[in-house]
């Protein structure tokens, strides 16, 4: 087994992370590789660029947050590895580790006493006027907004070439079931479960009250257009590439064949994490300690 390193750029923490795992796999002998930029910093032996990391081996250990994750996302794209996450703040939705728990982890790894969770990801193609065709493929969302000027966008939809509605709003969310707990849920979309087979539409701050987050099916192919001639109106992907839109774009979404896989955690289930990440149940469970003592 063989195992890539990489994580948050210019992290102290990170740093002394990695130069522990580092020496702990050294220690018993297993190869592994250091992300050309961290293992600079880090003075690591094995150093491999970004874009040859993911070949060359098994299992990606991302040190940071859920950003840093979803770039590591990309990175994986078209190879059959799996992302291990460990949240050096405390818990990530996708960094599911923390640091006391990452060693224990490696360990179970190393003995083969692991589950991975694949989570899909979707196709966007952005086809302009003049038929130039930008493709991406994303692990958390697509969301068309309209920058930092607050101006009403129209934007149709279309479900397999139908006609569906047109959402006069502030943008619109779509979303995977792992990016269900992102933007979109701010945005008042549903929590989906990270292993349905579903697309969410959400819109941004919607000017028709009965304009309401729709779920799809990840076999049917979405589409909006816009509508509307509005200066700074951009597509964002995973909230990490932007792309401008103008009038008479269209973004095209499709189930992707591309996957992540994630290595879970067998310290938590998905809805502990999401208890101890939106707080539910305090004043109940508070109440049920103060009427136990």
């Amino acid at each position: 087994m063989k195992f890539g390193i990489t994580g948050k750029k210019d992290s102290a923490q990170v740093y002394e992370i990695a130069r522990r795992l580092c020496g702990w796999l050294r220690e018993r002998d297993i190869e592994y590789f250091v992300e050309e930029n961290l293992g600079r910093n880090i003075d690591a032996e094995n150093v491999l660029a970004e874009r040859y990391l993911a070949a060359a081996v098994d299992i990606i250990v991302v040190f940071g947050g859920d950003g840093s994750f979803i770039w590591v996302s990309r990175m994986v794209q078209g190879h059959d590895v799996s992302i291990l996450g460990c949240n050096l703040g405390g818990l990530g939705f996708l960094t599911e580790f923390t640091v006391d728990e990452f060693f224990p982890m490696m360990e179970r790894i190393l003995a083969g006493d692991y589950e991975i969770e694949k989570r899909d990801m979707i196709s966007c193609c952005v086809a302009r006027k003049d038929g130039e065709r930008k493709k991406f493929t994303v692990l958390n969302d697509v969301v068309i907004n309209n920058g930092p000027i607050s101006k009403v966008v129209d934007l149709s939809i279309y479900i397999n070439e139908k006609y569906v509605t047109t959402f006069k709003a502030d943008g619109i969310i779509f979303a995977t079931p792992t990016g269900s707990t992102a933007y979109s849920l701010s945005a008042g979309g549903p929590i989906i479960y990270p292993t349905l087979p579903v697309i969410t539409v959400t819109p941004i701050c919607p000017h028709i009250l009965t304009n309401r987050p729709i779920v799809v099916p990840y076999t049917k192919k979405i589409s909006t257009k816009v509508l509307t001639d509005i200066q700074n109106t951009y597509l964002t992907l995973d909230g990490q590439v932007g792309v401008p839109l103008y009038l008479g774009d269209e973004v095209v979404l499709e189930g992707s064949e591309s996957y992540v896989n994630i290595i879970k955690s067998p310290f938590r289930d998905y809805f502990n994490i999401l208890k101890t990440k939106l707080m539910w149940s305090g004043r109940y469970e508070d109440s049920v300690n103060y009427s136990d003592n």
